[in-house]
């Protein structure tokens, strides 16, 4: 699988972009910066995308792709997520009042609707745009979702947001072909109670979750981090002294 960095922060500026990330050209994981980073026929290869959480940083691109791919694509883009999550896209984004329903717009060219909502049952691998995928839940303030993306025997691992957690590592433990895991962490270690009533992590948390999944040959590619925290959760995570994280800057390349 490739592996293409759209957005890997956990809030945005002119050099910060939320989170996105692009597999094959053909599958983003959430969609924070889906068409702030990707051309019009980019946007137009993409079969799918699965959200983690409707959070709006994760969701918000969608909303401007949906209308892109109205006017161009060939044929209709599925959002899949978990039963909540796209409930929420149903009642409060796709709802004729904050957006148009484009699962009720067909595409100009013909081919179906705009777009396809796919529920996601946790923990039942489900395969989309021809990706096996696992929903699994994890802890955040609302339902969110890690997920774990498999093709051709390798697989990649999404935490989407969430802070301390311990279903997402058991299942990455019976995981077979796993290549990476995108994991968040989010706020410096003094602000460890904002980090906790918001359902994400620093890397104090961060250091216990480690101990839960020691495999040291999986590198742990981080995001999330808030722009105005950017250097000292840097410094903080250096010195865990951890070879398996590394930092995300946005379009980086991966090949898992």
């Amino acid at each position: 699988m490739e592996l293409k960095v759209l957005g890997c922060h956990g809030g945005e500026t002119a050099q910060h972009r939320t989170t996105s990330f692009l597999v094959d050209g053909r599958l983003a994981l959430d969609a924070g910066a889906t068409t702030a980073m990707l051309t019009l026929e980019e946007q137009m290869a993409l079969d799918a995308v699965v959200v983690s959480h409707a959070h709006l940083d994760h969701v918000r691109d969608l909303a401007s792709l949906a209308d892109n791919r109205c006017q161009g694509a060939e044929r209709p883009l599925v959002i899949a997520g978990t039963a909540a999550t796209i409930r929420a896209l149903k009642d409060h984004f796709f709802n004729n009042v904050l957006w148009p329903d484009f699962t009720n717009i067909p595409l100009v060219g013909g081919g179906g609707s705009t777009v396809e909502l796919k529920v996601l049952e946790p923990e039942v691998a489900q395969e989309v745009a021809g990706y096996s995928l696992k929903a699994v839940l994890v802890s955040h303030t609302i339902e969110s979702a890690g997920i774990v993306v498999s093709r051709d025997g390798a697989a990649l691992a999404f935490s989407g947001d969430t802070g301390p957690t311990d279903r997402f590592w058991e299942v990455l433990k019976e995981t077979p072909g796993l290549r990476a895991v995108l994991q968040e962490v989010s706020f410096p270690n003094e602000l460890e109670w904002l980090a906790k009533v918001s359902g994400h992590h620093t890397p104090s948390t961060l250091q216990r979750e480690l101990l839960k999944f020691t495999r040291k040959d999986i590198p742990w590619l981080m995001f999330h981090i808030k722009p105005s925290c950017q250097a000292k959760v840097e410094r903080e995570l250096s010195k865990l002294h951890e070879d398996r994280l590394e930092l995300l800057s946005l379009g980086d390349e991966f090949v898992l």
